[in-house]
């Protein structure tokens, strides 16, 4: 099974609910894809870390974890403070470490290209995927300017193509969801990318087999401060689909039992 991690800045604090349930039921992950916010959970758990860890990692994240104010040019702050970050949540720094196979989403913000790290160094392609623009300094890797990979693909169903995996399920936070009236610049940016994704959510919802989609409306973008609510909540989606997620994999272990069987037969 490959799962797909979609953006939600603060909102992000879902998949750690979503994720403790599937490891609870011993659900296998076979390869994980995740942009922004869901970048950083997917790696969490790709690491081989124990979520417990990455809990409290996230429980104390504010925006002063990950952002820095600095002089407007290419955006309003960096977001270099989340190298040290990352490097303690996860305790690896390289995809080539990782216990699970991960595919990092960004944007190239010069050529609107979607870009997708499998390989190399582990926290600037995921620093980069949390770029927001306008808001974050783009980050730039091997001559690319990058961000926030929410633009060209919030939810990330297509980056699990190439790990070949017979099941693709997404988790979504927020789609289909009306914007509201904004009252900081979190919020203005939040439904920038709401509006953005609500265009492209027929597509990717057609590359998967199930989505989970934890219920955070009642949620802002920045609201880091509700961090049990929000693991709550991925919590509650993961047990509502457990069943049709376990049935999707019975259906596939039954179909390669059957495909097998005729093979030997036929031998």
């Amino acid at each position: 099974m490959g799962l797909a991690l979609g953006g939600g800045f603060a909102r992000g604090l879902a998949h750690i609910g979503v994720l403790k349930v599937l490891q609870a039921n011993r659900i296998p992950i076979d390869a994980l894809a995740g942009t922004s916010a869901g970048a950083v959970a997917a790696a969490a758990l790709a690491c081989g870390r124990p979520l417990d860890e990455s809990m409290e990692h996230a429980r104390g994240m504010r925006w002063s974890s990950v952002g820095r104010w600095t002089i407007p040019s290419l955006g309003f702050a960096t977001n270099q403070r989340m190298e040290r970050m990352l490097t303690a949540m996860l305790g690896c720094t390289r995809f080539e470490d990782l216990k699970i196979p991960l595919a990092v989403v960004a944007a190239d913000i010069s050529t609107g290209e979607t870009v997708i790290f499998r390989s190399g160094d582990l926290i600037q392609p995921i620093r980069a995927s949390c770029s927001v623009p306008g808001l974050f300094v783009p980050v730039e890797i091997e001559g690319r300017m990058l961000v926030d990979g929410a633009i060209v693909s919030n939810v990330p169903v297509g980056a699990l193509r190439d790990f070949g995996v017979d099941v693709k399920v997404a988790i979504s936070l927020g789609a289909g969801e009306r914007p509201r009236r904004p009252k900081n610049l979190f919020q203005v940016v939040g439904n920038a990318f709401q509006i953005a994704e609500a265009q492209a959510e027929d597509r990717w919802r057609r590359q998967c087999d199930l989505v989970i989609e934890p219920d955070v409306a009642a949620f802002d973008w920045d609201d880091f401060e509700h961090f049990s609510e929000l693991v709550r909540a991925g919590e509650v989606a993961a047990r509502r689909s457990l069943p049709a997620l376990r049935g999707l994999l019975e259906g596939v272990r039954s179909q390669k039992t059957g495909e097998q069987g005729g093979v030997r037969r036929q031998e």
